[in-house]
């Protein structure tokens, strides 16, 4: 469970990061902490999975790169084995658990592997989703994006809905 200055913290690094010599010096500054306190929060955070990341998004498309969000169905039996081989690869951002029926086969085992393809070069998108299926016997589908939209959601952590400001 989050403390109070957990939550401060929390609250202080959404949506914005000082682009500094010691940012984490000056945002430990704005919270009357120190420097070694602040990364030791944030550390504690991520390592109990208060926080999953910490870290800036990029639009990779204009570095050359693509993000492509995928599908598998994958035999509940062997999810928590191929959950497993797509976390270790260095392409694969994340991958998670959703229910979806797919559109074309009906009673078919639903879509419930849902994973972000991550790549430098949008021309390996296709050797990773080869990849996949040869390692797991199974068809990836691949959901590329159409449209980009930006949405920041930010929901209050202190309260009274109060923001810390930066």
């Amino acid at each position: 469970m989050a403390s109070p200055d957990d939550l401060r913290l929390i609250d202080r690094l959404h949506g914005g990061f000082p682009l500094s010599d010691r940012p984490f010096a000056e945002v430990a500054a704005s919270l009357g902490c120190t420097e070694d306190m602040l990364i030791d929060r944030l550390q504690r955070l991520l390592a109990h999975g208060d926080l999953t990341r910490f870290g800036p998004l990029f639009q990779i498309e204009r570095a050359g790169g693509r993000f492509v969000l995928a599908a598998m169905a994958v035999p509940e039996e062997r999810f928590d084995a191929v959950a497993a081989q797509l976390g270790a690869m260095a392409e694969i951002a994340h991958n998670y658990r959703r229910e979806s029926a797919h559109p074309d086969q009906p009673g078919a085992t639903p879509l419930n592997m849902w994973f972000v393809i991550a790549v430098e070069h949008a021309d390996q998108v296709d050797r990773v989703t080869e990849a996949i299926e040869a390692m797991t016997g199974l068809p990836v589908y691949a959901f590329p994006k159409e449209r980009e939209f930006f949405v920041e959601l930010r929901l209050p952590l202190l309260p009274g809905g109060h923001h810390v400001a930066g």
